[in-house]
């Protein structure tokens, strides 16, 4: 009877992490760049019963047990595996800021970055062009880490009236000064999601953080100067999906109940003397 108990609240807790992983996309659906996260289910391993104490010999002997007669299989619940953000393009939306920029990708697999700079000197990647210019003329963050160019230096632009070519390419008085320093993954999958937007590749233990490569060539891509990339959290369909969540948790958690009265019946009557 345990058994079943174990899977009701296996399906209770997959439940819970999925309906906390849709209302964080649905919290960052106004949040530049945001990628919406996915959630992977699968089911636990599954056991094969079999029957002791029978008198009659088996045909077989599974398991090289000549007492055991098989029964069937049992599924113990699920569990969610992995968390795997959507690198899908989210829509432009004109703002008129020259310090906001996005990447449009004109293809389906692979994905573009801008190339941030941490306070420890480490590299990170963004979709969020939500740009600004410190007090020292320097392109950072809102955040305020420091966006790189392709030789992975700070972009400092002494004009804040400036314009960003299609490629990358920043001009000042119609004088390039630097180039973005956009990077690219065949498979953006493979990269971890931190917070603010944020990605890195993973890290083995004692070794150096590897790093995303530059753009290919044949990579088709555009930046769009006074545009931002908004997220792309799709929210009705989340909506839609928090609602099948909670109804799937709240059938798991009348299965409890229902094994819970169970018990309580075995405890309180069926040991009953009268």
């Amino acid at each position: 009877m345990l058994r079943g108990l174990y899977t009701a609240t296996a399906g209770m807790m997959s439940q819970q992490r999925r309906m906390e992983t849709l209302s964080n996309n649905m919290a960052n659906a106004n949040t530049p760049g945001y990628k919406a996260d996915q959630t992977s289910l699968r089911a636990f391993p599954e056991l094969l019963l079999h029957a002791t104490g029978k008198t009659e010999v088996p045909t077989t002997k599974p398991l090289n047990l000549p007492y055991a007669q098989p029964i069937g299989g049992l599924n113990t619940g699920v569990y969610v595996q992995e968390l795997a953000p959507l690198f899908a393009q989210g829509d432009i939306q004109q703002t008129g800021i020259d310090t906001d920029l996005s990447i449009i990708q004109q293809e389906t697999s692979g994905a573009v970055f801008f190339t941030v700079e941490q306070t420890d000197g480490t590299y990170r990647y963004t979709r969020n062009g939500n740009f600004a210019l410190d007090s020292q003329g320097f392109l950072t963050t809102n955040d305020g880490l420091y966006v790189l160019d392709e030789n992975f230096n700070r972009i400092q632009i002494n004009d804040r009236s400036f314009q960003v070519q299609p490629d990358g390419t920043l001009l000042v008085n119609d004088q390039p000064v630097a180039r973005l320093g956009l990077t690219y993954t065949e498979n953006p999958n493979e990269l971890v999601k931190e917070g603010n937007g944020l990605f890195r590749l993973p890290q083995q233990e004692g070794e150096e953080e590897p790093q995303l490569l530059p753009l290919a060539n044949n990579v088709v891509f555009e930046i769009r100067q006074g545009f931002l990339e908004r997220s792309n959290v799709d929210s009705s369909r989340t909506m839609t999906e928090m609602m099948a969540a909670f109804r799937a948790f709240e059938a798991n958690q009348k299965v409890i109940q229902a094994y819970d009265q169970s018990m309580q019946k075995v405890a309180n009557e069926i040991g009953r003397i009268n």
